[in-house]
């Protein structure tokens, strides 16, 4: 009898901000499995830890590539599909015994996440339920202090793997700003933000919701180190009553 793979979204980082539907499925899972990079700890694993039930089985997703190839590059793109598809095999030899798998996810499972891509080549052999999270950037939006958002504003939310052209290009038309994938693309960031006149409005917010959280104008930070837990923001200043 076929079971259920269930993509579990945890929220920002902080432990306490998980829903109570994840907590439950959490805490009552057998089996889970999590995405990494290789040789490091699985944020999404950090986050549950504390919920795991000590026996319970764990399927580490270790990715092939993260940022050794281009984005563009044809190899990336091939290296995951196989990786993805081995994925759906390992899943799937528990479910086919009738175990249901829990697949952790940061922040929601369907923003900008992996288990999208597991829940496409999944849809119509298993069962599968997504349980929403908080998203990353709502956590650190809430980490500035203040909205991102006013009235009729618009939220252009860019990944920052975008060419730098294309970001100039939406970033100009923002009202508000969410630049997401941060990493080694921090300093394009910065010279497109500084094109496109905001750079004194930009805010970088390291870890949000948790410990070692760091917020400050981006125009102040030092260094362009940007770990895989950070954002950089721009708040809208729209009609306020």
């Amino acid at each position: 009898m076929t079971a259920t793979v269930y993509g579990v979204g945890l929220g920002p980082g902080n432990p306490e901000l998980i829903s109570v539907k994840a907590d439950r499925l959490v805490r009552g899972a057998a089996v889970v499995a999590y995405f990494c990079k290789a040789g490091r700890t699985s944020n999404a694993r950090t986050i549950a830890a504390g919920l795991l039930a000590p026996d319970v089985t764990e399927i580490a997703m270790a990715y092939p590539v993260t940022t050794e190839i281009a984005f563009k590059d044809p190899a990336y793109n091939a290296a995951l599909k196989d990786f993805y598809q081995d994925c759906v095999a390992r899943l799937t030899a528990y479910t086919d015994q009738g175990r249901d798998v829990i697949v952790l996810c940061e922040g929601d499972p369907f923003l900008y996440g992996s288990f999208m891509h597991l829940h496409t080549r999944l849809a119509g052999r298993v069962p599968v339920v997504v349980v929403p999270g908080i998203p990353g950037m709502a956590g650190c939006w809430t980490a500035t202090g203040a909205p991102i958002t006013w009235g009729d504003d618009i939220l252009t939310v860019l990944p920052a793997t975008l060419d730098e052209p294309t970001l100039v290009d939406r970033m100009g038309r923002a009202d508000a700003l969410v630049i997401m994938k941060l990493g080694k693309n921090l300093p394009k960031v910065r010279r497109a933000l500084t094109t496109a006149g905001l750079i004194d409005r930009a805010v970088y917010v390291e870890r949000g919701t948790m410990a070692g959280e760091t917020v400050l104008r981006l125009a102040d930070k030092p260094d362009d180190a940007a770990p895989y837990f950070s954002m950089v923001l721009v708040h809208g200043q729209g009609r306020r009553p």
